[in-house]
């Protein structure tokens, strides 16, 4: 199954691969050449100490290659907007009893942040208001009980 992504997030993902590849990967091996000049390795703890560095680096840009090869951008920009919550667009809600307003933006998994209100588009908020139209209420189920949402606004920022 294909991994949905925004074109921001696929932009960020290359990006660090980027400088995995060209950046880290070249400063991890001059620390592991300069370690081995100071002799023993077996007792070098800044030997092992690069050396466990370049594994994890290897093992990233292994698993941004493979969410790469696996992903299927969505770029919401080019989809006309039609009032319909759908993946990659930015979505206004206002809870029903305080009165509250929320905005999220529908993202993929690798791409979730609620900091900065970026939702994973598998989050239950997600699940629950997308399909969903300007205007209709709809119902999130929480640990602390279920909340009802009506749909203010939906932006294909």
């Amino acid at each position: 199954m294909a991994n949905p992504m925004t074109v921001e997030g696929e932009n960020a993902l290359r990006n660090e691969l980027a400088n995995r590849k060209q950046v880290i990967r070249h400063e991890i091996t001059s620390a592991i050449a300069e370690a081995r000049e100071h002799g023993d390795l077996k007792e070098n703890a800044e030997y092992h100490a690069a050396r466990e560095q370049q594994s994890f680096n290897e093992g990233r840009i292994q698993e941004i290659e493979t969410k790469l090869a696996d992903v299927q951008v969505i770029d919401i920009k080019k989809i006309p907007p039609s009032g319909k919550v759908i993946f990659g667009c930015t979505v206004s809600l206002v809870d029903a009893e305080s009165g509250d307003l929320q905005r999220y933006k529908i993202v993929g998994e690798d791409e979730a942040d609620l900091k900065a209100s970026k939702i994973s588009v598998r989050s239950p908020i997600a699940r629950a208001i997308i399909g969903k139209l300007v205007g209709d209420v709809c119902v999130v189920s929480r640990p602390k009980g279920a909340v009802e949402y009506e749909i203010e606004a939906v932006d294909h920022i």
